[in-house]
């Protein structure tokens, strides 16, 4: 580790003022006598300073007075904090003293006489001005004719309190500025001694690191991979892996807030970063949860961006909304009597009286929260979103249902039909018959009879929402849980020659349970008899709750949140922070570590806000893990190969993108492949520009390292998979990088941010359904009800109350866009300007991005396209790079920051 220590010449100097502090303002605070006897020393004796840092090699710095030199000033941006805490004194008096930072400025190459590491020169900067929300902090430097070029600099925070620092600029050198952007936590000496280690903005391979850097480069990620023993302290920056194992409370006696372990051969899944917490008594492959959730320090929010990020607004939502809510339900299981009940939450609110209005949360949530001088009193008020204030009844009509399976929160599910009939692959001794019973007939005949279900096979007509055998394994131990009824689902849909998708039929099945064998049913749209037609309503809300559990399970949380973090923390342990695919691949993992981590403390936590108003209950994260261990592959996260898989493309040189669509009008792939191509050949320039020959791809020991740390370790549970792609060639490096710059873009932005505007009038898409179809094995009483009352059987069948209040307040902050988001190209990072072929290649990728919302919008305005044109259709805006702040519907973020 790096110590900084001061040589000293003779017991003589000791008491000595620092020989190395030139600041005029410090000199003199000490006795005149005491520096003129220093004074005289130094011409005396030829005074020699020593600077070293402990390292593999320790080295000294020598600076006489008949050397050549240089003076330089560094300035280093720090942002403000709020410091209540006794040692704000203490610190005050440091930047007093001019004591407030100690820097090392380190050379990049090696001396070439002695082949070794050439002195570094270092100083304290004392607070300076304050500019907006930093403070200035400056330190003087002499450097010596031969230094060379500025490879890093090596921070210690002589304060108590870690610092935010965001740069440091060094002025003053003949070949210009030298600039190292920080954007890190810088802790306190005395939480940790180790300095901190910046290196400059200029990027290199490892075979390319300067040779005076060389060593703190590898010292620098040994440090960051940590030695994977005790319990992770709040201000390390330690990355390290750990299976799932801290979603239950498995010393309660409850059983029923414990979980299995995810992770490993039962429960397949992604690894999250390890935080060292004790584990369970009663089971020692759990750890124990805590208020504290660990992640590496420079993972969490800022402290002043907290303020409006977005982050903080999801915290206060889990920590006193959603109690406030559920401390008002006098009955959890309380349905809706009726629609004007469901309308009254967007324009009369719910009474929030236990809110304690001096906590803030009117000015963290104004959108939910709305305070006394609004309305009187205090209510939690939803504001009408998008798809109900364009169409209110929208939800209700068959087109609606089917266009949101191509342009609306879920667009990653809809699969063509490729063979007939339909048959399930579960074992048939345990879950019963397999085949379907959407007969040929029935199709036949709801098409009108124009085509057979073989020619509209062929000519690729019918495509399929499928959660038949994912979820029938579950279906029991589902039903077994108190309000909440699953089955399994499969829904087939016609494309019209419109453009557009007709569902035909709907398949719903139990498995055999106790004495009763299989049950399944068939349900198609009934225009002619009305209970028919409220089976079919009723058959569809079983449906939309199985999308909707699949939507954030899988689609949302799975495959972009979780499957992400290993790539964050395999980035961190193998790419030096000099590395420029570590740059390239940095902006995309902001906030990500964070935002899971509090989602695993009271999102999908046991009994949490998806356990309780999601159809799985306390089974969801586990469905969640038979679907990575099913479903999940790196290859296939790729846009272009994820649409080949479902049917919905196949490759063809002559269309645009290389991809012939079987659906042309399918808003989510119009919009997400130019996107592709556009992050692709942003990609390809930056890899192209390091990587100028494919031997320097094999021979480059980090981003092997990295690659393969991805492969057998973050995703173990699939580290034998055939499908891994190698990285041999500057192509294969282009791939990977894309697809995973794509999930934490592109990805996310189609299934995260439009969740309120579809799913916060829940009726669109309820979260789970609460009561079994009336067709199964009613008694006579049971009948007669929902012949009497169907629309009772559909309102007791949607959420409840507490239920869709949670569910609809959590969607609304997670759809909410901060005030400082970071969008895909929208700024240029200053690692990337320091190069002028990326700054260049910035510029296109910046141009073209602009360019798809010119082509976003034209889209929506062209009444050929009936999946986002159109009376009341809300216009497909997910993929537009840019938003302002708020729920909008539209804004393509780097990083999964929400």
């Amino acid at each position: 580790m790096l110590k900084p220590q001061l040589q000293q010449l003779s017991q003589s100097t000791k008491t000595l003022i620092p020989s190395w502090n030139t600041n005029p303002l410090f000199l003199a605070s000490f006795p005149i006598n005491i520096l003129n006897k220093n004074f005289r020393l130094k011409k005396k004796n030829n005074f020699k300073v020593h600077h070293n840092y402990n390292g593999a090699n320790t080295t000294k710095a020598v600076l006489n007075s008949t050397e050549k030199s240089t003076g330089v000033k560094a300035v280093v941006t720090v942002q403000k904090q709020v410091n209540l805490n006794l040692s704000r004194g203490l610190d005050d008096i440091s930047d007093l003293l001019g004591k407030s930072l100690l820097l090392w400025i380190v050379a990049a190459e090696l001396d070439h006489k002695t082949g070794i590491e050439k002195p570094s020169i270092r100083a304290f900067a004392h607070r300076g001005r304050d500019v907006d929300c930093d403070t200035h902090y400056e330190a003087d430097f002499v450097i010596p004719e031969d230094f060379g070029e500025v490879g890093a600099i090596l921070i210690e925070n002589e304060h108590h309190k870690e610092m935010y620092v965001k740069n440091i600029v060094i002025d003053g050198f003949v070949h210009g500025k030298v600039e190292v952007t920080c954007n890190s936590w810088v802790h306190s000496k005395f939480d940790n001694p180790d300095k901190r280690i910046f290196f400059t903005n200029k990027s290199y391979l490892p075979s390319q690191t300067p040779s005076g850097v060389s060593r703190l480069r590898e010292e620098e990620l040994v440090t960051l991979r940590g030695d994977g023993i005790g319990e992770r302290k709040v201000f390390e920056r330690i990355y390290d892996y750990d299976v799932y194992n801290d979603l239950g409370e498995a010393d309660s006696n409850n059983d029923d807030a414990k979980r299995p372990v995810l992770g490993g051969k039962e429960l397949p899944y992604p690894r999250r970063c390890r935080t060292g917490r004790q584990r369970s008594k009663k089971d020692p492959l759990s750890e124990t949860r805590s208020t504290f959730v660990y992640v590496p320090r420079d993972e969490a929010f800022s402290e002043v961006k907290s303020l409006t990020f977005s982050g903080n607004t999801v915290y206060s939502v889990l920590h006193a909304v959603v109690p406030a809510l559920e401390s008002v339900a006098t009955d959890p299981n309380l349905g809706f009597p009726h629609f004007p009940a469901i309308d009254s939450l967007f324009n009369v609110g719910v009474d929030l009286p236990g809110l304690d209005k001096k906590s803030g949360l009117f000015n963290v949530v104004p959108r939910l929260i709305k305070a006394i001088s609004d309305t009187g009193k205090d209510v939690l008020l939803f504001e009408s979103p998008q798809l109900v204030q364009r169409d209110k009844f929208s939800w209700f009509r068959d087109v609606e249902f089917a266009r949101q399976t191509l342009a609306g929160l879920n667009p990653y599910s809809i699969r063509l039909v490729t063979e007939w009939p339909l048959r399930s692959k579960l074992d048939p001794n345990v879950y019963g018959p397999p085949e379907s019973e959407i007969t040929k007939e029935l199709i036949e005949k709801e098409i009108g009879n124009y085509l057979t279900v073989e020619q509209a096979v062929q000519q690729k007509k019918l495509f399929i929402l499928d959660y038949h055998d994912l979820l029938l394994p579950y279906v029991n131990k589902v039903n077994e849980l108190k309000g909440s009824v699953l089955y399994g689902s499969r829904t087939i849909f016609f494309l019209t020659p419109q453009g557009t998708l007709k569902p035909l039929a709907i398949e719903l099945t139990r498995p055999p349970v106790d004495d009763k064998p299989q049950w399944k049913e068939v349900y198609s749209p009934n225009d002619w008899n009305a209970t028919g037609d409220w089976l079919w309503k009723l058959a569809k809300a079983h449906v939309l709750s199985h999308d909707s559990g699949y939507h954030q399970l899988v689609s949302h949380w799975l495959r972009t949140h979780c499957c992400t973090e290993p790539y964050i923390i395999a980035t961190n342990r193998q790419l030096s922070a000099m590395h420029p695919i570590y740059r390239l691949l940095h902006p995309h993992f902001r906030y990500t570590m964070e935002i899971n981590a509090l989602a695993r403390e009271a999102l999908i936590n046991a009994n949490g806000i998806i356990e309780s108003s999601f159809f799985p209950g306390k089974y969801a994260i586990e469905l969640s893990s038979i679907a990575y261990g099913a479903e999940w592959r790196f290859d296939q996260e790729a846009l272009p190969q994820d649409l080949i898989s479902r049917g919905l493309a196949v490759e063809d040189p002559n269309e645009p993108h290389g991809l012939k669509l079987a659906i042309e009008d399918y808003p989510f792939a119009n919009d997400g492949l130019v996107l592709w191509d556009i992050l692709k050949q942003w990609v390809t320039d930056y890899v192209n520009h390091y990587y100028p020959q494919t031997n320097l791809i094999e021979s480059d020991k980090e981003l092997q390292a990295w690659w393969s740390e991805i492969k057998n370790v973050g995703h173990g549970d699939k580290r034998n998979e055939p499908w891994w792609p190698e990285l041999k060639t500057p192509n294969d490096l282009i791939g990977i990088v894309t697809t995973i710059v794509w999930v934490t873009s592109g990805h996310h932005a189609a299934v995260n941010f439009g969740q309120y505007s579809y799913a916060g009038y829940f009726p669109n898409r309820p979260t789970i359904a609460r009561s079994k179809m009336p067709t199964e094995d009613p008694t006579a009483e049971e009948w007669e009800w929902f012949m009497n009352k169907p629309e009772e059987a559909l309102l007791r069948c949607f959420p409840s109350q507490i239920q869709a209040t949670k569910v609809m307040t959590i969607l609304d902050v997670l759809s909410n866009h901060s005030p400082d988001e970071e969008y895909l190209g929208e700024k240029i990072e200053p690692y990337w300007a320091e190069d002028p072929v990326i700054k260049a290649a910035f510029e296109v990728f910046s141009g073209k991005l602009k360019e798809l919302e010119g082509i976003i919008d034209a889209r929506n305005n062209d009444s050929k396209l009936n999946n986002r044109n159109g009376a009341g259709v809300v216009p497909y805006e997910l993929l537009k790079p840019y938003s302002e702040p708020g729920v909008t519907g539209k804004g393509v973020p780097y990083s999964i920051s929400i």
